[in-house]
């Protein structure tokens, strides 16, 4: 589903008025990340500032409204920032590109999700982390069901959405191991949306996709 360009501007409303809670894990999930940095899905921006160590961010973003208003944080980064037009599924850049890949509430939206965890790999270089921050599907079987009849409504309300991914099977399916913390959010409806926060790396020596390289970022 298409976002309509109303859902960026709330949705970047809605990731400011966050941020007091919220930004104690955009800390935790964007400080530690180094090197060549690709963050999927960089929406509005929201985690331009939580960056540190990155020798240079590449934030990924395919929907035109949330890069407009992306573009206008790009002075809170500390650190050297391209912002590119990209999806998660297709990624313009060569194999084995960035140190670290970084998913901040994308993987429930992305259309395909084993093919963006797949281009994830792609472009990783050997050892590199995936850090990620997503709502997922919830292990209490009971959660899990009201979880999969609001997956149409919310969706259509939420830009697409998915809130019952299991996003942890699918990227220990990929072959990632992975580490990772559940938590609810401090929000009324929390239980029904749990989050989890970790990163994934790929054992070595892994055997990437032989697609050809693209273009450098």
């Amino acid at each position: 589903m298409k976002p309509h360009p109303v859902f960026a501007f709330l949705y970047d409303r809605l990731a400011r008025a966050a941020e007091p809670w919220e930004g104690q894990f955009r800390e935790e999930l964007c400080g530690p990340a180094a090197g060549m940095v690709l963050e999927i899905g960089a929406g509005t921006a929201a985690n331009l500032r939580h960056y540190r160590f990155a020798a240079r961010l590449v934030a990924a973003e395919p929907e035109p409204n949330m890069r407009r208003r992306a573009r206008a944080r790009l002075s809170e980064a500390r650190v050297p920032v391209a912002l590119v037009a990209a999806e998660a599924e297709r990624l313009p850049f060569a194999d084995r590109t960035f140190d670290t890949v970084v998913f901040s509430l994308t993987l429930c939206s992305v259309q395909d999700l084993r093919r963006a965890i797949s281009e994830c790999a792609r472009v990783l270089c050997p050892g590199g982390s995936l850090r990620f921050y997503e709502h997922v599907r919830s292990d209490r079987a009971g959660i899990a069901r009201w979880q999969d009849r609001m997956e149409g409504p919310w969706g259509f309300f939420a830009g697409g959405c998915h809130p019952n991914r299991d996003t942890p099977g699918a990227l220990a399916a990929h072959g990632f191991e992975v580490r990772l913390r559940r938590f609810q959010p401090p929000v009324p409806g929390g239980s029904l949306m749990p989050h989890v926060i970790g990163e994934a790396r790929l054992p070595a020596p892994h055997a990437l996709d032989a697609s050809p390289g693209r273009s450098q970022p």
